[in-house]
């Protein structure tokens, strides 16, 4: 069996913490040139704008950039920098709680998504932290919702990512969550609550849907005051919206949610008024490259529950809870 070829580093390095395009051309085909197999393959870039980065040496192969009229090479590599959309900056730090040789761990604000997707891509967690930290081989150990506080994992080596990413896959995290909420007497708390999650592809919103479970989470009330509640959320799956559908199925939708119950127009984009009151507030696991517990807290606090006073204790404060989720749960 012939074995499959290591794809070449990236001539270009990073710009704003986002990599290259790369293209490989085709085995064979009948483009006489580079630029007509690329006008051909980037029909949703005008004609134009590849021949100007083709003169202005911007198309760059392992032997250098590519002449404007440089013919078809057969299975060749091609980088550039794509045009980077139009991005209102998340006006928010992110806190760096550890960084060692294994792991950064991150305090994430709300509005700021985890990793490039869409429009949102230098105002990015993992593209802010490559470009402020040098580290520009840094992955994503999971993925945090977007308007979604706390704690994100991301791994520094390549060759050890996959060991932190089967740990969500494998349900080897523990995680805790906070929210704000509703209270209401009437729903008995602690209590854990199984349905079938559906998401299509393009619409924003996840549903519940007849079927046996395939999500689950367990829901602690922590306190409560002047009407709302804090809870305490042990997702042992890693359904998308889980967290936020299972608590809006109770009639508890979390304070700032834009989707559950009911989907609100989108608000502008730099409107940063009305964060979602859930944070990400504990992961805890044991490290799969050195072997030692690892327990990483937020710092963060919800700006629906502010840390004056007491809250009136109802209920556990502390939960053994099931293991953590495969992926997002927010």
């Amino acid at each position: 069996m012939r074995r499959k070829s290591a794809t070449p580093p990236a001539p270009l390095p990073q710009r704003h913490g986002v990599d290259p395009v790369r293209l490989r051309l085709p085995a064979d085909g009948p483009w006489p040139t580079v630029r007509d197999y690329l006008v051909e393959r980037l029909a949703a870039v005008d004609p134009a704008a590849i021949d100007a980065m083709l003169e202005r040496r911007e198309i760059i192969g392992l032997d250098g950039p590519i002449a404007p009229a440089a013919p078809f090479a057969p299975a060749a590599y091609l980088w550039f920098y794509r045009e980077l959309p139009a991005e209102v900056p998340v006006p928010f730090a992110i806190d760096v709680l550890h960084q060692d040789e294994h792991l950064v761990v991150v305090d994430k604000p709300h509005f700021l998504a985890t990793t490039p997707r869409g429009r949102h891509v230098t105002q990015t967690a993992l593209s802010r932290l490559r470009h402020s930290l040098g580290l520009p081989a840094l992955s994503p150990a999971h993925r945090l919702d977007r308007l979604t506080a706390g704690l994100a994992m991301f791994v520094v080596r390549p060759a050890e990512r996959a060991a932190y990413q089967n740990l969500f896959r494998d349900r080897l995290v523990r995680k805790e969550y906070r929210a704000v909420a509703p209270y209401d007497p009437v729903v008995e708390l602690p209590r854990t609550v199984r349905s079938r999650i559906v998401k299509e592809r393009g619409v924003i919103a996840a549903q519940e849907v007849e079927g046996p479970p395939n999500s689950e989470s367990r829901i602690e009330l922590l306190g409560h005051r002047a009407g709302l509640g804090l809870y305490r959320l042990l997702p042992s799956t890693g359904r998308t919206h889980q967290l936020r559908l299972h608590l809006s199925g109770l009639g508890l939708p979390i304070l700032g949610d834009p989707v559950y119950p009911v989907l609100l127009p989108e608000p502008a984009p730099d409107d940063f008024g009305s964060p979602l009151q859930l944070l990400a507030a504990v992961l805890e696991f044991t490290d799969p490259v050195t072997g030692t517990p690892r327990r990483f807290d937020s710092r963060r606090t919800l700006a629906a529950w502010p840390p004056q006073g007491h809250p009136e204790p109802t209920g556990p404060t502390r939960a053994s809870g099931p293991t953590g989720p495969t992926g997002p749960t927010a």
